[in-house]
Parts: C-alpha cells; sequence; structure tokens
C-alpha cells in the first residue's frame, strides 16, 4: 500500500477507556453489592450501562473502533487471571459457589481467605492484582467475559476490538504459588498457557471479532535472550493459527528495544506501539527493523498517562513519517485511558486559561480522530483545530503561571552545596543523641493515623459549609489530643499527631503551593473502588506560607516526648500528580524540593527535633528499562536532600518508604542521606510488629517497633538503614 492509500485508511481507536462512570457509578454500585444493599443483578445491569456508555463516548468523540474486554469490577489481569482458570486453590470454592464472590474474594480477600497480592502496573499508579502460578498450574478457557462484551457493542452497532493481557505479559508478571520454590518461573508454563490463549481467540472469532488486541507491555522492559524467545516462539504459535482473528499486539510505556524486531518478523497482522515520552524511540527503531510491511500499525502519539493537550502538529509529522513505514497507519493514545479523569469539560472551577490545555480521556479520544482525519483528508480539513491547538499551547508556554521568574532565579542559584548536610552522619547521629536522648531501639509510627468516619464527616461539612473553620479546627485538634495520649500511653517515644486536617498526602501540600491545581471530577482507579483525585502541577511551584508549622506546634504542646514534623517528598509529590510534561521532570524536582525546604526550616525554627519527609515513589516510579535508572536516581535523592538539608546538625531527618521492593536502589536510599530511613528490608529486620488495615483501607505499614540482631547485620548496608 502507498503512503497516501495508507492515510486514506487511517482511523481513530483506543486501547482502553476509564471504567468508574462520570459520578463513579462503579465504585458506588460494587461497595453497595459488599455491604449487601445492591443486589448483583442491579450491579450487572450498572456495569452494562457503563460499557454501553463509554462506546458511546468514544463513538461520538470519533473513535472508529471501541476497544471491548478493558472493562472490569476490580482488575483487568485478575480478569486475565479468570478467563485462562488459574483460580489459586484457596479461592476455587469460593469461584465454584458464586464466581462474582469468588471474583472479590481473590481482589479482596474474605474471612476465610486471603486476597492476591496487590503491586504498581509497571511504572504507573494503577495497581493490579498478581497471578499466583506454579508447575503444578492448569489452565482452562473461560471465553464467557470478553465473548459477552465483544457481543454488546456489536449488537450495539460499534466496530469493536477485544483487548485481552497478552501471555507473554500474564507470565511475566505472574510469581511462585504459595509453598512453591521461589526461583520457579512462571514464563516457563508458556507451552501449557498458548493453547487457552488458541480457545480465547477461536471463541472470540466466533462471537464476530475481526482483531484482537493482545497487550504485552512487559517487552517495553530489560528482558532476556530466553524470555525474548519465549515470545518469538509465543506470537509464531498464534499467529499460526487458522481458527483466529487478526492479531495486534500492543506495548506501551517505553520503547520496545530488543523485543521490536522479535514483534515485526512474527507472524501477526499488527502493532501497536507507544510513541510518547521515552517511548518515542520507538519510531527509529521501527523504520531500522524496516518498518512493518504489510501490516497495521496502531500509532500511540497522543499520551494516555498525562493530562495536557496533544501538540497535534508535532504528532502529524510523526506520523506523515510512520505513513511509510507500515501498510496502515491508525492513531490512538499512547495506552489505555483509565490513567487519566473522564472529561475534562466537568471541570468548571478551574481557571479558563487553565482549562484551555486540559485534556482527559474524552479529549484525547476525540485528538486522535482528529488526527485520523487530518491524515485522510490532509491538514486543510483540520486547519481551523491546528490553529487553535497552537493558540492553546502558546497560551500556556507564554502563561505567568507556567513560569515564575522568581522561582526560576532561585533555581539557578541553587550550588551543590545546598544539597548536602554541612556535617556527615557521624557528627549529626551524636548531636542528635544529645538533643533527644532516646533509647537505643526507639520507637514511633510511620505518621499517619486512620481517616475515621467522624474527620471525613467533619471535612464534607466544612467543604458543604455546614461547619466553621473554626469548628473544624477544634475537631480536629481532639483527634490530635487523643492521638497524643494514646501514644504516650503506649509508650512510643517520637510521636505523631496523626495528620487528621489531612484528605491526602499529596493533595494536602498541592492545595497550599503555587503552580498546583485541584479537580473536583479528576477521579482516576488506584485499585478496585479505590480512586483518588491527582493534584496538577501545571506551572512553577512555591511555597507561599508555612503549611504544618502550627499543627506541629500545637501537637508538640501537648507532650514533652518530640513529635515529628510530617512532610510528603518531592519525588512523591510528582509521581502522584498530573505532573507538567512541558520541562524536564528533574527541574520540577528541584522546584518542589526547595518549596518543601522552606517547610522544614521552618518546622525547626517552630522547635521540631525530627522531621519526615517520605517518598514512597522513589522506588516505583523508577525507569522500566535499566539505561535510564542512573540519571532519575541523580536528580531524585539530590531533590530529596536539596528539601532536608537546610537544618542543623541535632535536627534528626526521617524518611519512609513503602508499597515496593527496595534492595534494587539501597544504593540511592543511602544516598538520601537522611539519619533514619523506616521502610522493609528482607534478610534485616528480623522483628517486625505492625498496625495491619485492610486492603480497601489504604497503607497498612505503620512500623510499631523494630529490633535487628547485631550479628546479623549484612555487610555494604550502612548502619543507620536499621533504624
Amino acid at each position: 500500500m502507498t503512503t497516501k492509500s495508507a492515510a486514506a485508511a487511517s482511523v481513530a481507536t483506543a486501547y482502553g477507556y476509564p471504567r468508574q462512570g462520570r459520578g463513579r457509578e462503579l465504585k458506588k454500585a460494587i461497595e453497595g453489592y459488599w455491604k449487601g444493599s445492591v443486589t448483583a443483578e442491579v450491579l450487572l445491569a450498572t456495569a452494562a450501562d457503563l460499557r454501553r456508555g463509554n462506546w458511546q463516548q468514544l463513538a461520538d468523540s470519533g473513535v472508529e473502533e471501541v476497544p471491548t474486554g478493558d472493562f472490569s469490577f476490580y482488575d483487568h489481569v485478575l480478569d486475565t487471571t479468570v478467563a485462562v482458570g488459574a483460580i489459586p486453590p484457596r479461592h476455587r470454592d469460593a469461584v465454584e459457589a458464586d464466581p462474582l464472590d469468588g471474583y472479590f474474594a481473590m481482589a479482596r480477600g474474605n474471612q476465610d481467605v486471603a486476597p492476591l497480592e496487590m503491586t504498581k502496573w509497571f511504572d504507573t499508579n494503577y495497581h493490579y492484582l498478581v497471578p499466583e502460578l506454579g508447575p503444578d498450574t492448569v489452565f482452562t478457557a473461560n471465553p464467557a467475559k470478553a465473548v459477552g462484551e465483544l457481543r454488546e457493542a456489536l449488537l450495539l452497532g460499534h466496530a469493536a476490538r477485544p483487548v485481552l493481557v497478552g501471555p507473554v505479559t500474564y507470565l511475566l508478571l505472574a510469581k511462585p504459588a504459595p509453598g512453591v520454590a521461589a526461583d520457579f518461573q512462571p514464563i516457563t508454563l508458556l507451552d501449557r498457557l498458548l493453547p487457552v490463549y488458541a480457545e480465547l481467540l477461536a471463541g472470540l472469532r466466533a462471537a464476530g471479532a475481526d482483531w484482537v488486541q493482545l497487550d504485552e507491555p512487559a517487552l517495553v522492559q530489560d528482558r532476556t535472550p530466553a524470555e525474548l524467545n519465549a515470545a518469538a516462539r509465543a506470537y509464531r504459535e498464534l499467529g499460526a493459527l487458522t481458527d483466529r482473528p487478526k492479531l495486534l499486539v500492543a506495548s506501551y510505556f517505553d520503547r520496545l528495544g530488543d523485543a521490536l524486531p522479535v514483534l515485526a518478523k512474527a507472524p501477526i497482522e499488527g502493532l501497536a506501539l507507544d510513541f510518547t515520552g521515552p517511548a518515542a524511540a520507538n519510531l527509529e527503531d521501527l523504520a531500522a527493523a524496516g518498518g512493518l510491511p504489510g501490516k497495521r500499525l496502531v500509532a500511540g502519539v497522543i499520551d494516555g498517562r498525562n493530562i495536557w493537550i496533544n501538540d497535534l502538529e508535532k504528532s502529524l509529522t510523526t506520523l506523515a513519517t510512520l505513513l511509510g513505514l507500515a501498510d496502515t497507519v491508525d492513531v490512538a493514545p499512547s495506552c489505555s485511558l483509565l490513567h487519566v479523569p473522564i472529561d475534562a469539560t466537568l471541570e468548571r472551577d478551574i481557571d479558563p486559561q487553565i482549562a484551555r490545555w486540559l485534556a482527559f480521556a474524552k479529549q484525547k479520544a476525540a485528538e486522535a480522530a482528529l488526527l485520523a482525519r487530518g491524515l485522510r483528508e490532509g491538514t486543510g480539513a483540520i486547519a481551523a483545530d491546528l490553529a487553535a491547538n497552537r493558540a492553546d499551547l502558546a497560551s500556556r508556554a507564554g502563561s505567568p503561571i507556567t513560569r515564575d521568574p522568581a522561582v526560576r532565579a532561585r533555581i539557578a542559584a541553587v550550588t551543590d552545596a545546598d544539597a548536602r548536610r554541612a556535617q556527615a552522619y557521624p557528627q549529626r547521629a551524636e548531636a542528635q543523641r544529645a538533643r533527644l536522648g532516646l533509647p537505643l531501639l526507639p520507637t514511633t509510627t510511620i505518621g499517619s493515623f486512620p481517616q475515621t468516619t467522624e474527620l471525613r464527616v467533619a471535612r464534607a461539612d466544612l467543604t458543604a459549609g455546614r461547619i466553621d473553620g473554626a469548628t473544624y479546627r477544634e475537631r480536629m485538634e481532639a483527634e490530635v489530643r487523643e492521638v497524643i495520649a494514646y501514644q504516650e500511653k503506649a509508650g512510643l517515644d517520637v510521636l505523631v499527631h496523626g495528620e487528621p486536617e489531612r484528605n491526602d498526602m499529596v493533595q494536602y501540600f498541592a492545595e497550599q503551593l503555587t503552580g498546583y491545581l485541584a479537580t473536583r471530577h479528576g477521579w482516576v482507579q488506584s485499585y478496585g473502588t479505590r480512586y483518588v483525585r491527582p493534584p496538577v502541577l501545571a506551572g512553577d511551584t512555591s511555597r507561599p506560607h508555612p503549611m504544618t508549622v502550627d499543627w506541629f506546634r500545637y501537637a508538640q504542646g501537648l507532650t514533652d516526648r518530640p513529635v515529628k514534623g510530617m512532610l510528603t517528598g518531592p519525588v512523591t509529590m510528582l509521581a502522584w500528580s498530573f505532573v507538567r510534561d512541558d520541562q524536564p521532570l528533574a527541574d520540577t524536582a528541584r522546584q518542589v524540593a526547595l518549596a518543601l525546604r522552606d517547610e522544614v526550616v521552618d518546622l525547626e525554627a517552630g522547635g521540631a527535633a525530627v522531621v519526615q519527609v517520605d517518598e514512597p515513589a522513589l522506588r516505583e516510579t523508577l525507569p522500566l528499562r535499566a539505561a535510564a535508572r542512573p540519571a532519575y536516581l541523580d536528580w531524585a535523592t539530590e531533590a530529596f536532600r536539596l528539601a532536608t538539608s537546610g537544618v542543623r546538625a541535632d535536627t534528626q531527618i526521617h524518611t519512609h518508604m513503602c508499597y515496593a521492593e527496595f534492595g534494587a536502589i539501597m544504593t540511592a536510599i543511602d544516598d538520601l542521606d537522611a539519619d533514619v530511613i523506616h521502610t522493609f528490608l528482607r534478610g534485616i529486620v528480623l522483628v517486625i510488629r505492625k498496625i495491619r488495615a485492610p486492603r480497601d483501607a489504604g497503607c497498612g505499614c505503620h512500623v510499631i517497633a523494630a529490633s535487628v540482631a547485631e550479628g546479623d547485620w549484612p555487610p555494604g548496608i550502612p548502619r543507620r538503614l536499621g533504624r
């Protein structure tokens, strides 16, 4: 096919869409079902309505091929576990008795069984449920969900493409089941799994699927030759099937690298590639691999993970190059749109100037449709849209919201010395022992105490105007008094105020920093029915006034024991926000770090002898490719030190990390140069007692006490990591 005919055939599509509904109807229905106030029939009907609404929104935006199978009650990887019959033995009775209740038992656990482990989906803020596999795992095809949702879309008149997690990624994301040797590699089950995928594909073809998308994002990570050979074998065998739809293999979040020629040579009909951020390198790699002659390319030229408008002319340039590398080129966001909110037009409280710069899921679908039209009909057909886009981009680039000369001057004046404590750790430790007088093994908590129903009601009453600020503060102060008294009674050495006034560990600070803005309807799924509203970092950041000092002073005035000042670190502030994309992330991190530095210094001036700056996102934001990690860790650790290095030697700096395995970045953790580090170190921390919270209640990793056997300290690990 010629470049001209490839352009004429271009359509817009998407890999997935937010599941929750504009009013989070899915969350409400599921939680109602768990409580017994919503029947299974009502829950299923709500889900069907939401799917219909999603497909119609995509179609109304101009998307000509909609995804199916991306909708989920809890998680799409869990859905894949059900589809391939890999139900853990402890959950089988529950699944057989009631498939819906059994599904939720795998997701959340119940009084009889523990749930599947939950962890981050690559480097996003979404969490998936980890499959548990072993040598005895038997796979069985269960195509009911995939086939049923495809038929729904086809009956409504949509051109639909089912989406499944690919077999290689599914196995690479899995872990050994309980009781299985830790060195068991689930990828060895590939030959056992492929016939099940063959059954799923045959079932979808019989139901009317022309194409099926198999997502293989695990291939954008560094992979061994054996893993790449497994991918080649998987798609050689699936491609050789006769009873199947056409296959579109999708990757996203980074460049495919060595996996690209593997997939390009496979007997499949198409590839979907990300061309945003670090994945922009896929363009050069694709050309070097000889393109995709005779195949379909779905070009992800719109950032599906962030909320800024697309540079349409830049994307058209990329698409024009791609037209010469494939038989057909279709346009899409770079990944599923479940990582962004639904509709920016709902945000009526945002400055109209900033609103022009935002594109949520609905707007990104429309951008894809506009670009596809531009390819088919030429840029003249969308000239007015291109002009409006240029104006919006120029508005953002030239806005005083985006660029604050004072912030930029301060950044320019930063020296290496600003990101280093004036004294080395041994000297600081001695000064801190003298000031704090703590025992050899001091005890503390991580920081936040439960956000009770009473606290949430008080916050809602304040927002709704049912109580005034003074009444709200009285209620929060009462909670602080109770928390301090409880810790004193428990015998803890270093106390916290419990953070009752904080709605979220990032949003609370974002609402008080310049450059940030909050949305009212910008909900994004974190896991299951847990939705968050990430703040939007739109411009240069500074701290106009102290954010936590008054609360610290109040709490410290209630006790003779030291109370920690509690802050969220710069990397976590970025990782759990929609961050600006118009400057290097390292520059944005330095701006946030300097704002936090002002707070740390003010806490010290207010009497704080201990300040904790939490960085749980340090590990989870680690780039997917090893080659990019040293540069990231350099600026990430520098940002932490910049935030914390303005205090005296006798002020103790803590940090806390959770949610991830940190063994791979121990050197970087030491480079933070914190005095005390709270984390979980397998093989190092020998005794840990925790306050455990239910999965759906937030982080359950509040360390009360830890001890380390003196003779078991591993070589090469800094001593202070054991605090």
